[in-house]
């Protein structure tokens, strides 16, 4: 049986969808903390089979809009003394800035190297994204 401690003060993020627990690890980079951390894969889960979860024994600023466009399920508990302070459910934000790079050649953020790449959510359902300057069209699951 694996034993993971409880959290005295810091965050758990949950219900990640099973095998991204490392894309989030990764870009929080969590590899480098000089605090614990636990990244729990394939963990078993009544909602949805089969989770990842990581757990840092630390305070983090989050950027709740990248996270929910990484995995839109996920749940970030805020702990305190062993206790959930704050629970809070994510969603696909509605507009991302320099998350995804625009591949369409003829965009005019091929050109223009400084100009951010906008994103607006078109399809919630789908996790379909259009570029702000020329449509091309980006699915979440092409991450």
């Amino acid at each position: 049986m694996l034993t993971i401690n409880s959290v005295r003060n810091g965050i758990v993020i949950d219900h990640i969808k099973a095998g991204h627990g490392i894309k989030i690890f990764n870009y929080l980079g969590l590899d480098n903390a000089e605090y614990s951390v636990a990244l729990i894969m394939n963990a078993e889960s009544k909602k949805c089979g089969k989770k990842d979860i990581i757990k840092i024994e630390n305070n983090l600023e989050l950027d709740l809009k990248v996270l929910g466009f990484i995995d839109p399920n996920i749940t970030i508990d805020i702990i305190e003394d062993e206790q959930i302070k704050e629970k809070i459910k994510l969603k696909l934000p509605e507009k991302v800035e320099n998350i995804i790079k625009c591949k369409n050649p003829r965009c005019i953020t091929s050109v223009e190297r400084d100009l951010a790449h906008v994103f607006y959510l078109t399809d919630e359902e789908h996790g379909e994204y259009r570029c702000l300057y020329c449509d091309e069209t980006y699915r979440v699951s092409d991450m």
